[in-house]
């Protein structure tokens, strides 16, 4: 093979090393390093340079490794052969990652155990070249960051699946709230990640979650979404969970024609206490009458309130007369 007199980076700008095809050089050789780029002659495993930018003549004087070399005189330069690699020092920002399968997690509110699914981009640079040439990229002739990524991507989604769980058991938000606190998440999986990168040379610049999302068709998601806005609705009006809980059960009971006088009459506000009874005291004159087809229903319902001591035996059956009627 001929001699090579003259060696530059001809890789594509998305490649983060790259190889020069040819191993046939002289000591004489042009090698052309471009901005942002450094390059290193490789002979028998080792690393000679790191070469900045700009024109270096190959030499003795900067391959140490050629100083012992024995071969016969070729033009006044003498012929070896050794790999040059490239590395490409730019930043590159554009790195998708995404969990290939959903993190299962219980929702700290609600307790639900609900799929979720992360996907977002992050910034790397080559800070080590030589560390990564020699950890990373081996014996392949080049480089990219999709194949980068590919690289990491088992152990990045391990970290992400644990750091998102850990985020969101720790803040007490809901799954379908966490987006509120997506900056800081992104903070904080960017200092799980980076000593992992840095052991190979690889330095992450940022990191950003575009989205945390959850399948809307999934049952336990639209069992979430509801409660959720149950929450809300309780929030407005100012009822926890156990009184609206006994609000439904009145509303119910007081929905027959004429039972909400009786039972509201007899004193069930009173029973309920303070404000709570006040409140249903005050609605049970907008109530409507419930259709015919309720009625074991209501008498449900009216079971459950004697069985709470919130009926006495006696309003229990003049409600069910009333009922029944």
């Amino acid at each position: 093979m001929a001699i090579i007199d003259r060696v530059k980076w001809d890789g594509s700008p998305s490649q983060l090393a790259w190889k020069y095809p040819s191993q046939e050089l002289s000591t004489g050789t042009q090698l052309i390093v471009n901005e942002s780029q450094v390059a290193f002659v490789v002979r028998d495993g080792v690393y000679e340079g790191p070469f900045g930018a700009g024109r270096h003549t190959l030499s003795t004087s900067n391959l140490p490794l050629l100083r012992k070399l024995v071969g016969l005189p070729f033009g006044g330069q003498s012929p070896f052969s050794a790999e040059v690699w490239f590395v490409n020092l730019a930043s590159t920002l554009d790195v998708r990652w995404g969990t290939p399968d959903p993190i299962q997690l219980q929702d700290p509110k609600f307790g639900i155990m609900v799929p979720v699914r992360a996907f977002g981009q992050y910034g790397i640079r080559i800070d080590d070249p030589k560390l990564f040439l020699m950890s990373l990229v081996g014996t392949a002739r080049s480089m990219d960051a999709a194949t980068l990524a590919e690289y990491f991507r088992a152990m990045n989604t391990t970290r992400i699946k644990t750091a998102i769980a850990g985020a969101v058991g720790e803040s007490g938000v809901s799954v379908l709230e966490i987006s509120t606190r997506l900056d800081a998440l992104s903070n904080t999986l960017k200092g799980a990640l980076a000593p992992d990168m840095a052991l190979y040379g690889v330095a992450l610049t940022q990191f950003h979650i575009e989205s945390i999302n959850v399948p809307e068709a999934d049952p336990a998601v639209q069992t979430l979404k509801a409660a959720l806005a149950r929450r809300a609705e309780m929030n407005i009006v100012g009822f926890d969970y156990q009184q609206e809980r006994r609000f439904d059960v009145l509303q119910t009971a007081a929905g027959n024609q004429g039972s909400a006088g009786t039972v509201l009459g007899a004193g069930m506000g009173l029973a309920l206490g303070g404000a709570l009874g006040a409140s249903i005291g005050q609605m049970s004159e907008t109530i409507a009458p419930a259709a015919h087809g309720e009625r074991i229903a209501l008498l449900r319902d009216l079971a459950a309130l004697r069985e709470q001591n919130i009926l006495t035996d006696a309003e229990f059956d003049a409600e069910k007369k009333r009922i029944l009627a």
